[in-house]
């Protein structure tokens, strides 16, 4: 006990009141320093290894593999930490990161690193900034060096899914944008005698400077059909990245068009022009909100100068009245 209470006292004068809270919180960041490699390294039970790539080969997101191994990729003896071991949780991540744009072999594996690593790396951050703030002489309370130090590594830890959530918001209004044009451009190609693949790549190929992300899936659509992929799975694969409404019922339409053997022009012209009004009563929408966001504004920027040339003077006189009366 003496030794604990020296130790105690020698570190409390050295570093301030929170002393042994800082070298506990250094010593854990050195074990998990010290941790992490072995358990990265660990040899993984043949077993499982065997039951993951059967289940692997049976799975498919789009046509792909549920996982891929690749001998360039440096992460790749970190897949058993970095990627979800649960089929229907790497799925909806796979599906999340497809809806945003990134379609690489290896997006969960590099998503789910880029969350460790900033985490990390923030807090480590957040803890030498505290450590460089004691040393100046600043007293902080428990509170604020809480704050200083985790508060960073949630940041960092949440960066990632924040960005991913906002590039697939920005890909769906996109989507949503261009399909409109997308439709009409295609009903004219099916109505001057091209099929509905031919179609598909002609509408990809104009759709590419205006709608990119929506161009494509065009092409996704296009080259899955050509491979052999059955045309029903490929417009439902479709549906699922874009992660549109609308997508999913022009989808719904094309499906039932080819099941029951009705003409696709015709389903292509009564959808479209939905499409068309659907547009349509989203700009009068957004035209109605105007005047409403506009009267806030209009107020803040108008009332107080109003106020200020019409109370403004009559104040101003009531002060200098006040300073030349003598109580």
């Amino acid at each position: 006990m003496e030794f604990i209470d020296t130790i105690n006292t020698l570190l409390t004068n050295n570093l301030g009141p929170f002393g042994p809270l800082i070298v506990v919180g250094i010593l854990g960041l050195m074990l998990i320093g010290v941790a992490l490699p072995l358990m990265l390294n660990q040899k993984a039970d043949p077993l499982e290894k065997l039951k993951r790539s059967n289940q692997a080969s049976s799975s498919t997101i789009t046509g792909e593999k549920l996982r891929f191994e690749s001998k360039k990729d440096k992460l790749e003896k970190y897949s058993n930490f970095l990627e979800p071991q649960d089929e229907e949780e790497y799925s909806a991540v796979r599906l999340k990161l497809l809806q945003a744009g990134y379609k690489h072999k290896t997006a969960v594996r590099t998503y789910h690193f880029a969350q460790f690593a900033l985490g990390l790396g923030l807090l480590a951050l957040g803890l030498i900034y505290t450590l460089v703030l004691k040393g100046g002489g600043e007293e902080t309370t428990t509170q604020s060096m809480m704050l200083t130090t985790l508060l960073p590594a949630v940041v960092g830890y949440m960066a990632p899914k924040f960005w991913v959530n906002k590039r697939v918001n920005e890909r769906k209004t996109a989507i949503e944008n261009g399909f409109p044009d997308a439709l009409d451009m295609m009903l004219v190609c099916v109505e001057a005698g091209q099929s509905l693949d031919q179609s598909i790549i002609r509408v990809a190929a104009e759709l590419k400077a205006g709608f990119p992300a929506l161009a494509e899936e065009f092409e996704i659509v296009a080259h899955e059909s050509k491979a052999g992929k059955d045309k029903v799975n490929v417009l439902r694969d479709m549906a699922e990245r874009a992660g549109v409404q609308d997508v999913g019922s022009f989808v719904t339409v094309l499906i039932q068009s080819a099941t029951f053997g009705t003409s696709i022009a015709d389903a292509l012209r009564v959808y479209a022009a939905e499409m068309r009004d659907k547009r349509v009563m989203k700009a009068e929408e957004a035209a109605n909100k105007l005047p409403t966001k506009m009267t806030l504004a209009t107020m803040m920027m108008t009332v107080p100068p109003l106020l200020i040339i019409l109370i403004g003077p009559s104040i101003y006189s009531i002060y200098e009245t006040l300073q030349n009366v003598n109580f």
